[in-house]
C-alpha cells in the first residue's frame, strides 16, 4: 500500500500509460439509532459510518499533490473525513477523459456503501494512508 497521497501521485507518474485520479470523499455519520456509547465515541472522533459525499476525477497535471487537494476541498460545505482513491489508466499514450471516469466512480461509491474497500486506497486529512477495512 502507498503510505501517502503524494507517494501515490509519484507512483502514478511513473506508470507507462497516463493516469486519471479517481477520488470519493466521505463524511462520517452516526445512524439515527446510535447508542449513547456510540455517540460518545463519535464525539471523541471515533466510529461512525463513512458515507460518500463528493466524487472527483483529476489528471495528474490538475492535481499535483496533497496540498493542492486540501486547497481545492476547502470550499466543500462539509469537512471530509476520508478520501478513497483509485487510478484509471489511459491507452496508447492517451489519458482517460473525464467521461471515462463516470462508471468507475459509480463503482467506487457502491463499494464504499457496501463495505467492499479492498481495491481502494484510503487517505485521511493529513495525506496518510489509513486502513479502514
Amino acid at each position: 500500500m502507498t503510505a501517502t497521497f503524494d507517494g501515490l501521485i509519484a507512483a502514478m507518474r511513473e506508470e507507462t500509460e497516463p493516469q486519471r485520479l479517481l477520488m470519493v470523499f466521505t463524511v462520517a455519520e452516526l445512524p439515527d439509532d446510535a447508542s449513547p456509547e456510540e455517540h460518545a465515541r463519535f464525539e471523541a472522533g471515533q466510529g461512525g459510518a463513512l458515507v460518500p459525499y463528493v466524487c472527483v476525477d483529476k489528471t495528474l497535471d490538475e492535481l499535483p499533490g496533497f496540498a493542492a487537494l486540501l486547497e481545492e476541498t476547502a470550499s466543500f460545505d462539509t469537512q471530509w473525513a476520508i478520501v478513497f482513491v483509485a487510478a484509471l489508466a489511459g491507452r496508447d499514450g492517451r489519458a482517460p477523459a473525464s467521461a471515462d471516469a463516470d462508471a468507475p466512480l459509480e463503482s467506487m461509491i457502491s463499494a464504499i456503501r457496501t463495505g467492499r474497500l479492498d481495491k481502494l486506497i484510503a487517505f485521511d486529512r493529513t495525506g496518510e494512508a489509513v486502513d479502514v477495512g
